[in-house]
C-alpha cells in the first residue's frame, strides 16, 4: 500500500494521472485541477480550466455558490468598469441579459428602476453592475449548467491533521470533513479565508503591517484617516463620566498605537443586507431573542451628543425590484467593529459563533434604528419603512448567510502587492489582472481617545491613481519552494492597504480566470506554478478577453 501511495504521488507530481479512479471507499478521481471555494474567483477558475480541456472539480464548503456576489453585495465596488473583460465582464453582461427579460421585473417596472452610485447602470451599455442576490445566483447556476462544472456543495475542508497531504513541496490531495479525498495536479484556494493555503503550510499574514515594512503611508494604525467617526463628546463609560463603572461594550481598552504601527487587527465585517420598502414583499425588522440594549448605548449617545438626527446610519443603494444593497455608514452602523480578530484562524465552530454574534448585533441594530424610542424620530420613520425581503434568502428569513469577510489571511507569496503598486509608483511585474478601486479599509477598532471620548480607527478611503494598475502574477503564487502546485486568486499576496483596493468581486473574477489559465498551462508544460511561461499566460489571457496593462482596452 505504501509503495502504491508513493507511485501515485510521483505520478501526480509528474502530471501523468488525468482521471484514474483510486482504491478506497472515499477516494475521488484524480483531477487536473481542484478548486476550493465557489467564490467568484473559484467559479471563474473552474470555468477557465474546464474550457482549456482540464478536468476540474470545484468544492464549496456551503450549499450556496457565489460568495458575496450572491450574498448581498449587489452594488458592485468597481472603480473603473473598463478595467474588466473576460469572465468578469461576462458575468455582468449575463446579469444585464437576465434583466432584459420582462419576467425578471416582478416587483417593479424596468423603467422605474433608478440606480445610483459608482456602478450606476447606464442604459445602452453592455453590462449591468447592480443586481439582486437571487439574480446573481441564477446567473452563476446557469454558468454551472452551461459550462458543465463539477461543483460539490457542502464539501468543507478538513483542517485537522491529514486534511491536506503535501509531499515533496506539492499538494497531493485534500480531505473534506465527510471523508472524501480529492487528489489533483494543481490546487486553487479561492476562499476568502485562505484555509487551504494555510493547511498546506504556505506563508501568510493577518492584520495590518507597519508602514515601514513596505514603505507605505496608509497601513498600520490610522487615527487621523477616514470617515464614519463618532461626533465629539460621546462618553465611553457605563455611567457617564465615571471610569470606575467600566467601558461600554465593544470598546477596546488598550492604548492607541503610534500612527503607522502594525498589528494583527482585522477590518470590520458585517452582513450586506438586501432590503425592500415594498409592503407586499417586506419582512419587518424583529428584535432578536437575546437583544441587549447596552450594545447600542453608543448609538444613542452619538445622537444625544449632537450627531445629525436626520442622517441615516446606512448606505441604501437601489437594486432592481424595489430592493437595496445596504451597507455600513457613520460612526455606529452595521460594521461590528473589533469583533472579528479571531475569525481568520478560528475553528469552524468558533467562526460560526463569531458569525452568529455579528448577526445578532445587526438584527438588534436594525430593530433599534426602526423602533427604539431613543432613536431620533426621523431615523425611526425612515428605517421602519424597510425590511428584509420575503423572496431573498428564503431559507434564513431574509438574512444573508455570507458574512462579509473583508479580509482574513493574506498569502505572502512570490510578490507582495503594496500601496506603491496601487499608486503606480512602481509597476507590478507580469500582471495578470487589473485593480481599479480606491484603497479602502473599514474601521479596525473602537477606543477611548486622548480627550476621553469614544472614537473609531482604521477607516481609509484614498483614491489610487487616475487609472487602473496591474496585479502581479507573483501575488497569486506561493514563494518558490513552499508549494509548487497552488494558486491563490482571493487571499492574495498583498499588504493590508493594497488588499483594501484589490478585494473587489470583479477583481476576484479576473484573478480566478488568471489562476485557471495558469493551472492549465502548468499542467501542459509540466512545470511548477511559479515557472509558468508568462508570455504564454499573457497571450492566452488577452485572447480570452482579460484586460491587462499595455493592451488596447
Amino acid at each position: 500500500m505504501k509503495k502504491n501511495r508513493q507511485m501515485l504521488s510521483a505520478c501526480v507530481a509528474a502530471g501523468i494521472l488525468t482521471g484514474c479512479m483510486q482504491v478506497g471507499a472515499h477516494r475521488e478521481t484524480v483531477y487536473d485541477v481542484v478548486v476550493y471555494g465557489a467564490t467568484p474567483g473559484g467559479i471563474a477558475a473552474a470555468v477557465q480550466a474546464t474550457r482549456m480541456g482540464k478536468r476540474a472539480v470545484l468544492l464549496e464548503p456551503t450549499d450556496r455558490i457565489g460568495g458575496l456576489t450572491t450574498g448581498g453585495l449587489g452594488q458592485t465596488d468597481i472603480g473603473r468598469k473598463e478595467a474588466f473583460g473576460g469572465l468578469a465582464r461576462k458575468f455582468y453582461q449575463d446579469v444585464k441579459a437576465y434583466y432584459e427579460n420582462d419576467g425578471a421585473w416582478h416587483q417593479q417596472k424596468r423603467d422605474d428602476y433608478k440606480p445610483r452610485g459608482q456602478s450606476c447602470w447606464v442604459r445602452g451599455e453592455d453590462s449591468m453592475w447592480t443586481f439582486e442576490p437571487s439574480a446573481a445566483l441564477k446567473v452563476l447556476e446557469e454558468w454551472e449548467r452551461r459550462e458543465a462544472l463539477d461543483i460539490r456543495r457542502r464539501a468543507r475542508l478538513d483542517r485537522g491533521a491529514g486534511g491536506v497531504t503535501v509531499e515533496d513541496g506539492r499538494i497531493v490531495g485534500i480531505r473534506t470533513e465527510d471523508g472524501r479525498v480529492f487528489e489533483g495536479r494543481i490546487f486553487i484556494d479561492a476562499t476568502y479565508e485562505g484555509d487551504l493555503l494555510a493547511a498546506a503550510g504556505v506563508s501568510y499574514t493577518i492584520g495590518r503591517e507597519a508602514n515601514e515594512q513596505y514603505g507605505e503611508t496608509l497601513n498600520g494604525s490610522q487615527p487621523k484617516q477616514g470617515m464614519h467617526k463618532f461626533t465629539s463628546g460621546v462618553d465611553p463609560y457605563v455611567v457617564k463620566g465615571d471610569k470606575s463603572s467600566g467601558l461600554l461594550p465593544r470598546i477596546d481598552p488598550t492604548p492607541l498605537a503610534t500612527e503607522g504601527a502594525g498589528d494583527r487587527r482585522v477590518q470590520a465585517y458585517c452582513y450586506r443586507m438586501c432590503l425592500t420598502d415594498n409592503p407586499d414583499n417586506r419582512i419587518p425588522f424583529a428584535k432578536p431573542a437575546d437583544y441587549d440594549e447596552r450594545e447600542y448605548e453608543l448609538f444613542f449617545r452619538n445622537y444625544e451628543a449632537g450627531a445629525d438626527p436626520n442622517a441615516l446610519p446606512w448606505i441604501n443603494s437601489p437594486m432592481p425590484n424595489c430592493k437595496t444593497d445596504t451597507n455600513n455608514r457613520s460612526g455606529f452602523s452595521t460594521d461590528f467593529i473589533g469583533q472579528n480578530y479571531a475569525y481568520p484562524e478560528a475553528s469552524y465552530a468558533e467562526r460560526e459563533r463569531i458569525a452568529a454574534a455579528h448577526l445578532t448585533y445587526q438584527q438588534g441594530l436594525m430593530w433599534t434604528m426602526a423602533y427604539h424610542p431613543r432613536t431620533p424620530k426621523a431615523i425611526r420613520d425612515e428605517v421602519s419603512r424597510w425590511g428584509l425581503c420575503k423572496d431573498e434568502f428564503t431559507e434564513s428569513g431574509g438574512w444573508p448567510r455570507q458574512l462579509y469577510v473583508r479580509e482574513a489571511r493574506r498569502m505572502v507569496g512570490e510578490y507582495v502587492m503594496t500601496e506603491r503598486d496601487c499608486r503606480r509608483q512602481r509597476v507590478a511585474p507580469n500582471p495578470v489582472a487589473l485593480g481599479a478601486y480606491q484603497m479602502d479599509s473599514h474601521h479596525v477598532r473602537r477606543y477611548v481617545g486622548a480627550d476621553g471620548f469614544v472614537q473609531n480607527e482604521g477607516d481609509v478611503e484614498v483614491d489610487c491613481v487616475a487609472g487602473p494598475y496591474g496585479i502581479a502574477y507573483g501575488s497569486i503564487v506561493p514563494k518558490r519552494g513552499e508549494c509548487a502546485n497552488l494558486l491563490v486568486p482571493v487571499a492574495i499576496s498583498a499588504s493590508h492597504i493594497a488588499f483594501g483596493s484589490i478585494r473587489m468581486e470583479p477583481v476576484f473574477f479576473a484573478l480566478g480566470q488568471a489562476s485557471g489559465t495558469a493551472a492549465a498551462l502548468a499542467i501542459d508544460g509540466g512545470s511548477a506554478v511559479q515557472d509558468v511561461d508568462y508570455a504564454r499566460l499573457r497571450e492566452r489571457l488577452l485572447a480570452d478577453g482579460q484586460r491587462l496593462p499595455g493592451d488596447r482596452w
